[in-house]
């Protein structure tokens, strides 16, 4: 097959969709397929620093996968951009067009290529939908693509993949019909369930290690754990470790940090081998966050058999279970995640029933049964 994915952003910027672009990706190149992707010029981490974010080169190759960048006109926050110059994507003779992230304009114009060409057309959500807690900009951008692009988006797609199915009722109010819908969660790969006897990663730390890795962007509220870290420091003697790259929290999380040496703040850290180690050798997961789709975050954890502290937020309760999993708490309730991520770390017992439940979870979500249920719906 000949395939083509459309989404926002690509590599080098870093994210969950950009990951799951990737995964499925070089799994289908690995099969003999051909496969295109066709993004936007922007580095997103460089216009949440306030710089230019126009990337150089427009046709590029990253690891078999032949990427298109189009030049992109304006911004909405720096979540969305709207780009031009979908040519390529117009006379090339694909087999499917997969686009991704719901109420991207990128993704109205694949969906209209796919439908005058008679090209299958496939769409997935990655969950982007509005809340309180976004800028007005943002929120009403997203309203606008629910009247509007957004609507005629599902409208084109013969089938639309479903990360969680806590976007079922957005979905039908966009106008989606049920019959299009079907569930399919993100995966993770195979590295992360297995065991690490010698771990570099937990020999540079004394204590027990509180990990959050991720984005260092508001909505993932890494800055409301170093705020929680600070209160537990002045009485426990434990570690906190921030991975992921910067996208606009940290010189908040810095000045909240204060200089204190036991909140390690170690920017992007490449390398599945090494994120691996870094799971493993730590103690329980959190992850803060106000809104989620379905990180992949949460499984690679859950293979790597850490315990998780989490917001009950969109598709992550439908994944874990309170009690089962690891604990919930809600967004800035501060004094009750420090209560749970000292629980989890006090409670031997408790920690290791969570642990095998999570790795026992984990193995319904690897990538390359993702990627046979991708194929069928490509079919």
């Amino acid at each position: 097959m000949k395939i083509a994915f459309v989404a926002p952003f690509f590599f080098p910027v870093v994210g969950g969709v950009e990951q799951v672009v990737y995964e499925l990706g070089k799994r289908l190149i690995k099969e003999g397929h051909e496969v295109h992707v066709f993004t936007s010029d922007c580095g997103r981490k460089e216009y949440s620093e306030g710089k230019s974010c126009r990337l150089k080169e427009k046709e590029v190759e990253f690891e078999g996968l032949k990427v298109h960048r189009g030049y992109h006109l304006f911004h909405v926050s720096d979540r969305g951009t709207i780009w031009l110059d979908y040519g390529k994507l117009w006379k090339e003779d694909f087999d499917v067009i997969h686009s991704h992230v719901t109420g991207h304009f990128c993704n109205f114009m694949a969906g209209l290529i796919a439908k005058i060409r008679g090209i299958r057309y496939v769409h997935t959500t990655h969950s982007p939908w509005t809340d309180k807690h976004r800028p007005l900009l943002a929120r009403l951008a997203v309203t606008l693509a629910g009247l509007s692009w957004g609507r005629l988006t599902l409208k084109f797609a013969d089938k639309i993949i479903s990360i969680t199915p806590w976007e079922f009722d957005q979905l039908k109010k966009w106008g989606a019909k049920q019959d299009k819908i079907i569930y399919l969660p993100n995966g993770m790969d195979k590295i992360f369930f297995k065991e690490i006897e010698d771990n570099n990663f937990k020999k540079k730390f004394k204590g027990k290690i509180v990990l959050f890795l991720g984005r260092l962007h508001i909505t993932k509220g890494p800055e409301k754990l170093v705020e929680v870290a600070k209160d537990i420091l002045k009485e426990r003697d434990m570690d906190f470790v921030f991975v992921g790259p910067d996208e606009g929290m940290l010189k908040e999380m810095e000045k909240i940090r204060d200089g204190e040496e036991r909140i390690h703040i170690l920017g992007a850290v490449k390398g599945k081998e090494k994120l691996a180690e870094i799971y493993q050798g730590s103690d329980v997961y959190v992850l803060p966050s106000y809104r989620e789709g379905l990180p992949l975050t949460l499984f690679e954890a859950y293979a790597s058999g850490l315990p998780v502290v989490a917001s009950p937020v969109n598709g992550i309760p439908y994944e874990m279970k309170d009690g089962e999993n690891g604990f919930f708490v809600d967004y800035g309730d501060l004094k009750n995640l420090k209560e749970k991520i000292l629980k989890v770390l006090d409670d031997k017992e408790l920690s290791e029933k969570f642990s095998e439940n999570n790795k026992e979870k984990a193995k319904n979500f690897s990538w390359d049964e993702i990627l046979e249920k991708t194929k069928e719906v490509y079919k």
